[in-house]
């Protein structure tokens, strides 16, 4: 298993896998649409995605967004989306996708990784925890909705 960053190289597979993580949470295929999503991201550099590829098919991915905090004046960055396909589950993908994301923080001089999940997510959870994160319960997370 390789860990690399997606490129356009990547595109179509890697969309495949967002549209699928998206019909995840509920939302409607809409593979065109994940396809330039993903091509914007990564042609204008606003993301970085990690894939884990076996041989010529990637199984995974991670997707990163820069950003910064106020506070302590230094770069975070929020793991957004993490999603690994039903055929590469409980190979320890997610985790090497997870130690990737944490390398990028560190090679950038980055203080933190925030992510969200679901309260239902258990799994994730777990993973999440044993990654080192810690929940926050100091702190509500609010949603102001445009459309």
């Amino acid at each position: 298993m390789k860990i690399l960053q997606a490129s356009l190289e990547h595109l179509n597979q890697v969309a495949k896998l967002f549209d699928d993580y998206r019909q995840f949470y509920k939302q409607a295929s809409d593979i065109n649409g994940a396809t330039e999503f993903l091509r914007h991201k990564i042609e204008q550099q606003e993301s970085i995605i990690f894939i884990a590829q076996n041989e010529n098919t990637i199984l995974g991915f991670v997707q990163l967004y820069p950003s910064w905090e106020s506070v302590s004046m230094s770069k975070r960055w929020v793991l957004y989306d993490l999603y690994v396909a039903p055929a590469g589950r409980g190979q320890g993908i997610a985790r090497q996708l997870m130690q990737r994301a944490k390398q990028l923080a560190h090679d950038t001089g980055a203080q933190t990784i925030s992510l969200e999940t679901a309260t239902d997510n258990v799994i994730g959870q777990g993973l999440y925890e044993s990654e080192g994160y810690e929940r926050d319960t100091e702190f509500y997370s609010y949603n102001l909705s445009l459309k």
